[in-house]
């Protein structure tokens, strides 16, 4: 005897209801993963094959919540991520101090060991970013990583390659832009945290989309901010800038609607990123 009650749920979107089968697999799916066939909808799965369409496997793609394709690794942006942060500490095993000191997030300050004045705020913009990948701790780069993997497996595949990516760079930079206002001049910071409580902040806003049970993610954002403000040695300014800035894009390219989906998903990102860089220019002329 069948108990279940109401409708199906989409066998990608397991918290969307929908009266809406794939018309070769009879898979249930959402209006979000439905593909126009020459009969009825196809699923993703289906589509990907080239099963039933009449046309090749890329003829129509399907969607992410976001608007981004469905790709068959939906990890291929992580994966890339994780692969420059190992590939740059690496090089720190290898070249030493020296080369952090090259590519650390710092304000203004002397560097004895370079032997010249060094910052963000004597024209070195790049530290912005080359902090966001830089570890020197293996505890460090071992934490940030497996955040990567993890959250980023759950944010990526919703988003889609380019969006994702927007919203690491964008989480990062954000991260690294209020450190630099905040912290004093001479304080370093470095990591990918900034990135990894971006994704958590996506992960907020995606959970609360598809009307999940919001007390996990709820109880892990306060025990991963609890961890921010108790533990010594933490840039607590990347991970609320990065946080904050993962929200806000994420919230943009999951709320636009689809009649101007892409203007205002990339609009909004391009407005933060008037942001951060006009926040950087006030802070730079206030320190030199």
């Amino acid at each position: 005897m069948d108990t279940q009650s109401g409708p199906p749920h989409c066998y990608r979107h397991p918290g969307t209801e929908t009266g809406i089968r794939c018309t070769r697999c009879e898979k249930p799916i959402c209006p979000e993963c439905m593909i126009s066939a020459s009969v009825g909808f196809q699923c993703p799965d289906c589509v990907r094959s080239g099963s039933g369409t009449g046309h090749a496997a890329d003829a129509n793609q399907a969607r992410t919540l976001a608007g981004g394709r469905v790709r068959t690794d939906d990890r291929l942006v992580t994966k890339v991520l994780i692969g420059i942060c190992v590939l740059v500490y690496g090089l720190v095993l290898i070249l030493g101090d020296r080369f952090v000191d090259e590519l650390v997030l710092i304000g203004y300050a002397f560097n004895p060991l370079l032997g010249e004045v060094v910052g963000v705020a004597d024209g070195e913009w790049y530290r912005l970013l080359t902090a966001t990948v830089l570890h020197q701790e293996p505890w460090h780069i071992l934490f940030n990583l497996i955040g990567l993997w993890v959250i980023g497996g759950i944010v990526e595949p919703e988003l889609g390659r380019s969006r994702y990516a927007l919203l690491c760079l964008l989480s990062g930079l954000s991260g690294s832009v209020l450190a630099y206002v905040v912290a004093a001049p001479n304080q370093p910071s470095l990591g990918a945290s900034g990135i990894v409580y971006g994704l958590i902040g996506a992960w907020v806003v995606l959970a609360r989309r598809r009307r999940h049970d919001m007390r996990p993610v709820v109880l892990f954002v306060a025990l991963s901010l609890l961890m921010t403000f108790t533990r010594p040695g933490i840039s607590w300014e990347a991970h609320v800038g990065g946080l904050v800035a993962g929200v806000l894009v994420t919230y943009a390219l999951v709320q636009a609607p689809r009649s101007r989906r892409e203007l205002i998903q990339y609009g909004a990102c391009g407005l933060l990123l008037l942001i951060d860089v006009g926040v950087v220019t006030a802070r730079t002329f206030a320190l030199t």
